[in-house]
């Protein structure tokens, strides 16, 4: 048995027991007070004493990084998307537990605890330093707020990002943006019977988006475009009409040219919408970046290194697009990959579950990918 599985076996049940006590902790974006000070004391049981919660209550515990221009980070999100404040409810079989965003990412960040306690446990001091971030607001509407202050307050410092936020098997190497909208339609409005033919801001923003699901998107080779409507709201009754309407949408690509055309058949459609007794506001409620200039030589050597340890455990290894923590230093040109370190299903769903045996799998992944990075 390889020092790396003998860890894995070893440290299972222990793996498990934070993985229950951490998934119940409810966690939105925004609001991971209370998973970020789980995982801050559990560093600090191991001797991690310089382990700190920052204002974006990211979770961060450096190794050999007072000196470094060259940290590389492993990272992993502590928030969920659902908006629970209260305990989230586990249940658990002989195989599985189920728990919303017992996957995503929670699982994730269980295994990076293990890797930061076995770095720290074995007094590993990596030449370059190394940094393990629990980072905050990965998902929806918490817009990469956790890793945007991390790279905002280490800057040229950081060499190379390695997330853990997919099932193993998978790698994301390439970064989906979007920009995403709160679309609001306002008309005068009235009555139902005595002021028939006014303007209605529901069929005025039903228009709007009969016109967006018209759109072409960019056919661009080696590109994905895509575009949602999320969610509408409006009106006040049955016999009125209705004076206001909104919705929420977006539109995705993971390329940067593909995501400026889509900005311009989207607004397009929003000035076309106009008049005078017709307002259309248009808010930005959320965007992430596409990948900048990235050195692709020091990319293609990070994804087959991870690529390298994945074939380890998984035949068909999957290099994919995906709007993850890594969209933000690839967008100022910092090297990054997401990689899977569990098994399971349901993602952002309550149903979501994981696989209890795959937390070995993804601690050994984790260490082996680590130490390949870090030429240890």
């Amino acid at each position: 048995m390889t020092e790396y599985k003998s860890y894995a076996e070893c440290n299972y049940n222990k793996a498990l027991e934070l993985l229950r006590e951490l998934g119940k902790i409810p966690a939105p974006s925004h609001c991971e007070d209370k998973r970020a000070e789980f995982c801050r004391d559990f560093l600090k049981s191991l001797g991690a004493d310089n382990a700190y919660i920052d204002n974006a209550k990211n979770v961060i515990y450096e190794i050999n990084c007072e000196s470094s221009n060259d940290i590389t980070i492993f990272l992993a999100h502590t928030d969920t998307v659902f908006p629970d404040t209260e305990p989230y409810t586990m249940t658990e079989d002989e195989e599985k537990i189920y728990c919303p965003g017992i996957g995503d990412d929670t699982a994730s960040v269980v295994v990076l605890l293990m890797l930061a306690k076995y770095y720290t446990e074995n007094r590993i001091n990596p030449k370059n330093g190394v940094m393990f971030v629990m980072n905050s607001c990965e998902e929806g509407l918490g817009n990469l707020f956790g890793i945007k202050t991390l790279m905002e307050s280490y800057k040229s410092r950081i060499g190379r990002v390695i997330s853990f936020d997919a099932c193993i098997g998978t790698i994301y190497n390439k970064c989906v943006g979007s920009h995403r909208y709160k679309v609001t339609v306002q008309t005068e409005g009235g009555h139902s019977f005595g002021k028939f033919g006014n303007k209605n801001a529901i069929a005025e923003l039903s228009s709007v988006i009969n016109e967006i699901y018209k759109i072409n998107v960019p056919q661009k080779e080696g590109t994905k475009t895509t575009y949602n409507v999320g969610n509408i709201v409006g009106g006040t009754s049955i016999n009125t009409i209705a004076q206001e309407a909104e919705m929420l949408c977006e539109y995705r690509s993971d390329d940067r040219e593909c995501l400026e055309i889509m900005q311009k058949k989207f607004f397009d459609i929003f000035d076309g919408a106009r008049k005078d007794d017709v307002k259309i506001e248009v808010s930005l409620i959320g965007e992430r970046p596409c990948a900048g200039e990235v050195d692709e030589k020091l990319l293609c050597e990070l994804t087959e290194k991870c690529q390298t340890v994945m074939r380890e455990f998984r035949s068909d290894v999957s290099l994919k697009s995906a709007s993850t923590d890594c969209n933000i230093p690839m967008s100022v040109g910092v090297p990054a990959v997401t990689i899977g370190v569990y098994t399971g299903d349901g993602e952002h769903t309550r149903e979501e579950f994981i696989i209890k045996e795959s937390i070995k799998e993804g601690i050994e992944i984790a260490l082996k990918t680590a130490h390949s990075i870090l030429e240890i």
